[in-house]
């Protein structure tokens, strides 16, 4: 039984250094002595080792056991499936893409799955041979075809820019990674409208048998999971101070409530301002309102809180929002089974 944990991240390549920001945005700073070392540590988790690794080769290597845990693609993860490899967190919130099928623009009548298997019968009656498609993700792809009856097709794989297939001639379709659509566009190409393969992004993964056998592993991925849970449930929040005045605290309490708005995650938050005696008003007193809101709330709420009196109004983006349990250290131990 070990007592370091092995965290592998993207050593290069889009996830790269978006991971590292990820990291440090849930005070997980990575340290990286030399940038061509591909080893590293993390100083708010010192049990842990930091392995840089292609995003395929951490698939791998997390399955057989080589790496406790890994943040990559789950795109990467669907195509090469484990009963080792667990997804313990799929929503990273960044390096979103689609796995998508594309055909030539010049194909003026193909805009369907279903078009594309007519297409497919046409070239074994005329051209005698299959549908030719260039893919990096085969068994994603295959699975994908059978499910909208397409059965006259040959796989092309090809590890290159997949874009120019069809214009080099060595495929007729592709079915590849996209983010915004712009490279396809560029290459004349369109994609189907049911052509979805998979929506991705990045996901934390981690070897089942580690979990389950070492519990520093098992205490190591509660951490992350606490942290990632609050870091991400931060982001949709604001907390919002003002300054109301009113009879009585409970009197304040009412006006902020009467608005389901400015109720917030629990609260009002109502406390009193203190006054010299020479400023003192005996039928109203300042209060501090403090109330947490969803971000898309907040100009509503400024305009509320004004409605009833509301000055020197303060917003603070929340760091971290800690509910009563970490959903995704929940969701791990039904996983687990414990």
């Amino acid at each position: 039984m070990t007592e370091r944990v092995s965290l592998a991240l993207p050593s290069k390549g889009l996830l790269a250094e978006p991971t590292l920001n990820f990291l440090k945005s849930c005070d997980l700073k990575v340290h990286q002595i030399n940038p061509r070392q591909y080893t590293a540590s993390i100083p708010a988790l010192p049990q842990v080792d930091i392995l840089f690794q292609r995003v395929s080769d951490i698939v791998y290597k997390v399955a057989d056991g080589t790496i406790h845990m890994g943040i990559t693609g789950l795109d990467v993860v669907m195509e090469h499936p484990s009963s080792q490899l667990l997804v313990i967190h799929d929503n990273l919130g960044y390096g979103f893409c689609e796995l998508i099928v594309a055909v030539p623009e010049s194909w003026l009548d193909v805009e369907s799955m279903s078009d594309l298997v007519d297409i497919s019968l046409d070239f074994r009656e005329h051209k005698r041979r299959n549908l030719r498609i260039a893919t990096k993700f085969t068994n994603l792809t295959r699975r994908f075809l059978h499910e909208h009856g397409l059965q006259h097709f040959t796989l092309v794989e090809s590890e290159g820019a997949l874009e120019a297939a069809p214009t080099l001639g060595y495929a007729d379709v592709i079915c590849d990674l996209t983010a915004t659509g712009t490279t396809l566009r560029e290459n004349h190409l369109k994609t189907l409208v049911d052509g979805v393969v998979l929506k991705s992004q990045t996901c934390l993964v981690a070897n089942r048998t580690a979990l389950e056998t070492q519990p520093v592993v098992r205490r190591t991925a509660h951490i992350l999971l606490e942290l990632i849970d609050a870091a991400l449930q931060g982001r949709d929040f604001y907390t919002v101070t003002a300054n109301v005045r009113g009879a009585s605290a409970e009197a304040v309490a009412a006006l902020v409530a009467g608005n389901p708005l400015t109720r917030g995650l629990q609260g009002p938050t109502i406390a009193p301002i203190y006054t010299p005696d020479s400023l003192a008003d005996e039928d109203h007193q300042w209060y501090t309102v403090t109330i947490m809101i969803r971000n898309s709330d907040l100009l509503a709420t400024v305009e509320y809180l004004r409605s009833i009196g509301g000055v020197q109004t303060i917003v603070t983006p929340a760091r971290y929002v800690f509910l009563g349990h970490s959903p995704s250290i929940e969701r791990l131990e039904r996983l687990l089974g414990t």
